[in-house]
């Protein structure tokens, strides 16, 4: 049985490998998630949906990261941080059920895992100041489970 790490992990993957060949999105799609995960719909569906609706968000998704990346344009960012800050804000944006604070922690659990020593420093600063400027924009759209630990949040605007 896979998790969502498991597939927040493939997506980055799949992310990273797409961008650095340039190549065919479904074809790395294929190898790094529906086969990797083949035995476990659910995840294989969830890092597919991932996978394409981080795609369709990139260009709103680095306006993003760079408005909070101080002093960092898009393209120096580390690649493997690249790809996770632009996934987590795929998911604070686009996926109503998924808790932001689970976005967060798990983009730096797998910058931490995948990335370099200081990977998980940066990444949890970056996607906390997106995840309290995007409640402050009213642009968390949150359903269901995905209103677990919200009140946190507008606690944490509301002293910043």
């Amino acid at each position: 049985m896979s998790s969502r790490r498991d597939a927040r992990e493939q997506v980055m993957k799949t992310l990273y490998a797409n961008e650095q060949t340039d190549g065919d999105p479904e074809q790395a799609l294929h190898a790094l998630v529906r086969v990797p995960l083949d035995e476990d719909p659910s995840t294989r569906d969830f890092a597919e949906h991932l996978f394409r609706e981080t795609l369709k968000t990139m260009e709103e998704a680095d306006e993003i990261i760079e408005k909070h990346a101080d002093n960092w344009e898009i393209h120096r960012i580390a690649a493997i941080d690249r790809s996770l800050l632009r996934m987590a804000t795929t998911e604070l944006l686009k996926f109503e059920e998924v808790p932001p604070k689970v976005s967060v922690d798990e983009a730096i659990e797998i910058a931490k895992r995948y990335s370099t020593p200081r990977s998980g420093t940066f990444v949890n600063g970056v996607i906390d100041a997106i995840l309290l400027d995007l409640h402050d924009q009213g642009r968390l759209n949150k359903t269901g489970r995905g209103l677990i630990g919200m009140d946190t949040i507008q606690e944490r605007a509301g002293s910043s």
